[in-house]
């Protein structure tokens, strides 16, 4: 990170802390005050192709972003809560552009954080900064995961992106986990 602005507060957000297979994505966004951008909302009420326009337009407009995965393993590992907080804390660290101020949706600000953190419930609707990262997040997420149906056949994650769905749950009855679900969510420990 560079040194620190006062006018410089980032949003951060995640996606994919529900699924049972892949990697839950954050997104730090510091957006630039000249140029506000239009449409920003919790990205769970927009459509694919509003986020999908908004996704190239905040990275292209925006002062500076990053986008972390933690993976399937490292979730295993440390639990999502824990592995959600310390890709928080990565996000903020891959800013070129060190924020004063950080709104993370949510209750709780990691260790790292504490400082300058600050959680919001329900951020991704109040906040543009946090609406941005929740629309990074998202799509990014989303799109690793339609790559990710190619190279693990049968399970549809193209379709319900790892979440646990009656679909998702018949295909892991029927070929067992592969390489990218999380082995610590009971429903897929069920099956090894």
């Amino acid at each position: 990170m560079t040194e620190a602005s006062p006018e410089h507060s980032a949003g951060i957000d995640e996606a994919g802390r529900g699924p049972l297979a892949g990697p839950v994505v954050i997104a730090a966004v510091i957006l630039d005050p000249a140029r506000p951008i239009r449409g920003l909302a919790d990205s769970k009420k927009l459509t694919a192709r509003q986020r999908g326009a908004l996704f190239e337009t905040i990275r292209s407009q925006a002062l500076a972003y990053s986008i972390i995965e933690v993976g399937h393993a490292e979730i295993d590992q440390l639990n999502i809560l824990q592995a959600t907080l310390i890709g928080m804390s990565r996000a903020a660290q891959a800013l070129t552009i060190r924020p004063t101020r950080i709104l993370i949706d949510g209750n709780q600000v990691p260790a790292f954080l504490r400082d300058i953190g600050v959680a919001i419930v329900g951020g991704d609707e109040s906040e543009p900064a946090i609406s941005a990262a929740s629309i990074l997040a998202k799509v990014h997420r989303d799109r690793l995961m339609n790559a990710l149906d190619a190279h693990f056949p049968g399970y549809g994650f193209a379709k319900h992106k790892g979440y646990p769905t009656p679909e998702h749950l018949q295909a892991l009855q029927a070929l067992g986990p592969c390489e990218i679900h999380r082995r610590s969510y009971a429903p897929v420990a069920a099956y090894l």
